[in-house]
């Protein structure tokens, strides 16, 4: 069973979320503020280098391992001192007596509000010949949303999603029924920015494939050039006298249909065995909960929606900073491409041991690959 938070207003899942993200960002800032003026740069240093062995092995992180493989400049006396702060503070815990440190959430924030702030314009070369690549192989957006998954999974070794922007708000190019046989024929929907949507339809009596044309014609005028509310909008505006033909009926609710199943099944994803992969999944049940919130293309759109709310740029949800609690264990970055309400968003999830610097930067370059398209 799904469980969504309620808001601290006990609103419901939606408008708690909307509720929320109204008061984020200014939340987001202070507390950027907050622990930059509580860390220094010493620990700061301790903190992000702890993290990134963490992140690279898995394990419980000791003072002597930092020491030793990382050029810290104080003694390891300083740097345990320095762990036991960061303890204290709930930057990062001890799962053992006898074991290392790990990060915390918190400090997994702490870490990536300050890769936010730096500069991370100068993107690898890597990326960028990366969407050179994804731009010049895939001349649908179809395709290259495909493709964007497929190199997102590639760069970040996790779980990629990427969501088309909304079919509702775009407007229809062209319009084909194509007849298959005297009894079955295809709906063939492109829109303006290039995604491709077909839907079988059934006829019970035998039709010509020129009445067939003759529809086709008939609606393409009506619809080219406009966008689902719009034909909507039209139908209640006195435009139903004009489909009192059956064959025409027919076909304008399979062209509704079409576009309708179109809007809700917007994802692609990518890299669950990926994720698989990792330690923290090793087990297929520990994943499972993780799957069954993203397996519903609505509830996938609010939790991304709300992900990618931060305004320019990745935003990145830790751990039980994640809506759903299914999703406590993960942490997300995403980001919007596109403007207005056609907008679609691009995703990485992973566990809260992630890469976060590569993550940021694959997402920052596929959004950028797929903004102009």
């Amino acid at each position: 069973m799904r469980r969504h938070r309620r808001g601290e207003d006990g609103l419901p899942h939606v408008a708690a979320a909307q509720h929320a993200r109204q008061r984020r960002s200014g939340q987001d800032s202070e507390e950027r503020g907050r622990w930059r003026s509580v860390l220094s740069d010493r620990r700061q240093r301790v903190l992000a280098a702890l993290i990134e062995e963490y992140v690279a092995r898995a394990l419980p992180v000791g003072s002597r391992t930092l020491t030793e493989r990382y050029q810290l400049g104080v003694s390891p006396a300083t740097v345990r001192n320095e762990l036991s702060v960061l303890e204290d503070e709930g930057y990062i815990a001890q799962p053992h007596t006898s074991a290392g440190r790990i990060p915390t959430d918190h400090g997994y924030r702490a870490f990536v509000d300050n890769l936010l702030e730096t500069d991370m314009g100068n993107d690898d070369v890597r990326y960028a010949e990366v969407v050179d690549e994804l731009r010049r192989s895939a001349s649908e957006l179809d395709s290259l949303l495909g493709r964007t998954s497929t190199a997102l999974t590639r760069l970040t070794d996790c779980l990629s999603i990427v969501l088309a922007p909304s079919v509702l708000n775009l407007h229809i190019k062209q319009l084909s029924l194509v007849s298959l046989n005297p009894h079955r024929a295809l709906v063939v929907l492109v829109t303006e920015d290039g995604q491709v949507f077909n839907r079988q339809m059934e006829f019970a009596e035998e039709v010509a494939a020129e009445d067939l044309a003759q529809v086709q014609r008939f609606l393409g005028d009506v619809f080219t050039g406009k966008t689902l509310h719009e034909i909507e909008d039209g139908l209640g505006a006195g435009m139903v006298e004009a489909f009192r033909d059956p064959l025409v009926r027919m076909a304008l609710d399979e062209v509704l249909s079409c576009l309708q199943e179109s809007s809700s099944s917007r994802a692609r994803r990518l890299g669950v065995c990926s994720l698989l992969t990792k330690p923290e999944f090793s087990q297929s049940q520990a994943l499972l909960p993780v799957m069954q919130v993203l397996e519903d293309d609505t509830v996938l759109l609010h939790i991304l929606d709300d992900a990618a709310a931060g305004g320019a740029g990745p935003t990145v949800r830790i751990g039980r900073e994640n809506e759903a609690e299914e999703l406590a264990g993960v942490s997300v970055v995403a980001n919007h491409y596109g403007r207005g309400e056609s907008a679609g968003i691009v995703a990485v999830i992973g566990p809260t041991r992630m890469d976060y610097s590569k993550v940021i930067r694959a997402v920052r370059i596929a959004s950028s690959a797929l903004e102009d398209v």
